[in-house]
């Protein structure tokens, strides 16, 4: 070896970035890096003997990768961030963005973000995160950490973030209003980098991503971990050429036209990998453009995960080569080559990292399985007290202290047991029991089901209600929607628009019109076709302090990014137990426009795929720009679809358009009556308040409620109180048979108890099941009409008093 060593920068942030190190430094780096990929193999190794044991549920791990991860850690500075896959482990391990203890307690769902902290239990193993906010849901200083997104299983998914990450970082850069938030970036200086396995750069959220990479030149560095293999599916049948950069070769950066850059090393190659790691990075920061660095040779020694064994699809030539290039049987024998160390120090540190994982498992478990010990033994220690006047008690006391391994699913099946073996018992006798059950239940909602929403002071829930102040000036609808977001746009500069047609047309309706010549393309922004780049976008920015408006251009359109929307934004809180948050805001426009492709009302997809998100449904520009203004003040993602008819619908303009908010799950009754409630929203509004003007003429009095968002849903229950006085119920909805309308039907009769009051069984109206047909006649036979409305009503009412109204 020579004097000086110069493939990769010190650890941790020493200030040698570029310079060579002396060999006494270099030689200390490269034992410590390889003492952690020995230490990541055992962890591997024993987590899969756990779960093969019953102590885990199931395991997937990051053996094989270890070298190339620790060239790739060795370049990952503070303010950098992670978009990954569920391989990285040693990538996470050296740069102490989680530790192997806490590797183990996620392979046990210790339910705990102080010892679980990427997920609280709540995501399989090898799913990572850092915690980005504090214990109050409010932003740490993203700059002074090292920072990793929250990790979603789907393949590629990570994709679509990674994007949204990276181009923060151009915008922190281009945009000088936003070099005042230096808790979020160091003018833009940060580096985003993903990880993806071979044969996920099949899937099209990959492909979409690279290509928006390249068009927006954003410090992107993506690593492709290549195995050959995609579990038991060969390359062959993954990738064409069996090679993803050299299919990529088009995207190449050329000296006259932008691009890709693109490197090659394998994976086993610990100089070169951090020599190719140094450059890349380099090059990333330095001209801030995205980078691909395709690692191949790559191995997987365990095989795909837990599930199953790679024996049955790879040949023993393969196994045998997979030995052979293990890429930490290659490293050591490097360091012995170049006389870095002797064979007697190599052992002592694989057995001093044997040890040392041994007991990380053995601390994490006794931690885990402590705390389920110590809540048997508080009900035990009940039921024995009780066992003198409830016998079986001590039945179910012995069994649950006697049994292998508890979980605390033992302890509820122990708890309901205990429960109906006392429900004879008086209240007193039986109190204590009661309240341990109480308590119980309490615990593990908070372990198990909360965070779904926000519950910081910025959630929706909090924001002042400003009242809306309107003037004698008529305006179109969009006009009106167009002065909110012109408003947004000039009060904080974090608040930036993109979608397709948004900016030079001011989008498909003009409700960015001119705004981007007043506040320029970094603030409203066109994007290609691309629904679930741009979605990413939106993800990765809103991460990072932005507070990105995606525009879908049509509501059907949504489906095109509905995968990332449902697995990663919607679960993201709820997912790292309020962890992490991206207060993503999509804008998008539906309801009754004509044809089977641009109908627009698939909201039973929505409320059921986008639980964690919130979904407002406007009846008018007015009500649209007063959510606006109330989600921009929170910390919450959400979906707003407009009205798509009512852009052109004069409505009165609003003299505080930027201050007023209307509050997310409040109903507004639009018509007061004292015959039947009808519940609806968005451009069905309009349907409802014509056919109730038309009902009138009959006597037929409707109360007319526009729940204004479904979800969060009438949170003041104001439904079941108008019911409380017409006694009858009907729900109307341009959604199929069963989608929303039978979402408000459940939350009305189940969360609020509504059969109490009434006369007559509640009804629904919906579209046809089947897509609406093209043209005027198609919507009046597919969707709910005036005619339609007024029927089903009127007939309500024909049995309630044949004579008064009689059937016609």
């Amino acid at each position: 070896m020579q004097d000086e060593f110069c493939i990769f920068a010190p650890m941790q942030g020493a200030a040698k970035t570029n310079e060579s190190i002396g060999k006494e430094e270099f030689v200390n780096a490269v034992l410590a890096d390889y003492k952690i990929a020995v230490e990541s193999r055992e962890a591997s190794l024993l987590g899969r003997k756990l779960v093969l044991t019953g102590k885990a549920k199931f395991g997937i791990f990051g053996d094989g990768k270890e070298v190339a991860q620790l060239a790739m850690a060795r370049v990952f500075e503070n303010g950098d961030w992670r978009s990954g896959y569920y391989r990285d482990q040693t990538f996470m391990f050296a740069t102490g963005m989680s530790s192997i203890k806490a590797f183990f307690a996620q392979l046990y769902a210790h339910p705990s973000a102080e010892f679980e902290p990427a997920s609280a239990g709540r995501s399989m193993n090898g799913h990572f995160a850092t915690r980005f906010l504090d214990d109050k849901g409010d932003w740490l200083n993203q700059t002074t950490m090292k920072n990793c997104s929250a990790d979603i299983s789907p393949t590629a998914g990570q994709m679509p973030r990674l994007l949204g990450l990276a181009l923060a970082s151009k915008l922190y850069r281009q945009n000088k209003d936003l070099h005042q938030f230096t808790d979020f970036s160091v003018n833009g200086n940060e580096i985003a980098f993903g990880t993806i396995g071979n044969a996920s750069t099949s899937e099209g959220g990959f492909w979409e991503t690279i290509n928006a990479a390249c068009v927006l030149q954003v410090p992107m560095l993506m690593s492709v971990w290549d195995d050959g293999y995609g579990i038991s599916v060969p390359a062959k049948y993954q990738t064409a050429k069996e090679n993803i950069s050299e299919v990529l070769a088009g995207f190449q950066v050329t000296d006259d036209k932008p691009g890709l850059k693109i490197y090659r090393v394998h994976g086993h190659d610990y100089a070169e990998l951090c020599r190719v790691y140094k450059h890349a990075a380099d090059y990333c920061r330095e001209n801030h453009a995205p980078v691909l660095i395709h690692v191949t040779e790559i191995t997987q020694p365990q095989g795909h995960s837990t599930s199953g064994s790679h024996e049955r699809y790879k040949s023993k030539e393969r196994l045998a080569w997979e030995i052979e290039y293990d890429c930490i049987k290659k490293m050591r024998e490097w360091i012995l080559s170049n006389e870095l160390s002797t064979n007697e120090e190599l052992e002592k540190i694989e057995s001093e990292a044997a040890d040392f994982v041994r007991d990380a498992q053995k601390e994490s478990w006794q931690d885990f399985n402590g705390e389920i010990k110590t809540e048997i033994g508080e009900f035990t220690e009940i039921c024995d007290a009780l066992s003198s006047v409830c016998p079986a008690l001590s039945d179910i006391s012995s069994g649950l202290k006697n049994s292998l391994d508890p979980l605390r699913k033992d302890i509820g099946n122990a708890l309901q047991q205990a429960l109906l073996a006392c429900r004879q018992l008086d209240g007193s006798a039986k109190q204590a029991l009661v309240n341990y059950a109480a308590a119980f239940k309490t615990l593990n909602e908070d372990r198990y089901n909360s965070l779904l929403y926000s519950n910081s002071a910025n959630s929706v829930l909090n924001v002042e209600q400003i009242p809306l102040e309107t003037s004698d000036e008529m305006a179109d609808g969009y006009q009106i929607v167009r002065a909110c977001f012109d408003a947004a746009l000039a009060r904080d500069p974090r608040v930036f628009a993109f979608g397709e047609d948004l900016g030079k047309i001011g989008d498909v309706n003009q409700g960015f019109s001119g705004l981007q010549e007043k506040y320029g393309e970094l603030r409203v922004t066109d994007k290609g076709i691309r629904e679930l780049s741009i979605i990413g976008e939106g993800i990765g920015a809103s991460m990072r302090g932005l507070r990105p408006i995606a525009e879908i251009q049509y509501l059907d359109y949504l489906l095109y990014a509905i995968q990332i929307l449902s697995d990663d934004v919607a679960t993201l809180q709820y997912r790292t137990k309020g962890g992490q948050k991206a207060p993503l805001i999509v804008r998008t426009r539906g309801h009754r426009l004509e044809g089977v492709w641009h109908s627009g009302s698939p909201m039973g997809m929505t409320i059921n795929a986008l639980r964690g998100m919130h979904i407002c449904v406007p009846r008018d520009m007015t009500r649209a720009a007063g959510m606006y203004n109330t989600l921009l003040k929170a910390d919450e993602p959400a979906l707003v679809v407009e009205c798509l008819n009512g852009y052109r619908i004069k409505e009165p303009m609003p003299t505080n358009i930027g201050e007023f908010t209307v509050p997310l799950g409040q109903v507004e009754t639009l018509r007061t009556g004292e015959d039947i409630t009808l519940v609806t929203y968005g451009s069905c509004c309009r349907i409802a308040m014509a056919a109730a003007a038309e009902l009138a003429k009959y006597n037929i009095e409707v109360e007319v409620i526009d729940i204004q968002t479904l979800i969060p849903f009438d949170l003041n229950q104001d439904i079941a109180k108008s019911v409380q006085n017409t006694s009858r119920i009907i729900f109307l909805d341009e959604d199929v048979p069963g989608g929303a309308s039978a979402f408000m039907y459940q939350q009305v009769m189940e969360q609020q108890g509504i059969f109490k009051y009434l006369d007559g069984l509640p009804e629904t109206i919906a579209a046809k099941a089947h897509r609406p047909a093209y043209g005027t006649d198609g919507d009046y036979f597919s969707k709910p009409s005036v005619d339609e409305v007024f029927t089903r009503i009127y007939n309500i009412m024909h049995e309630v008093s044949p004579d008064t109204w009689p059937m016609f």
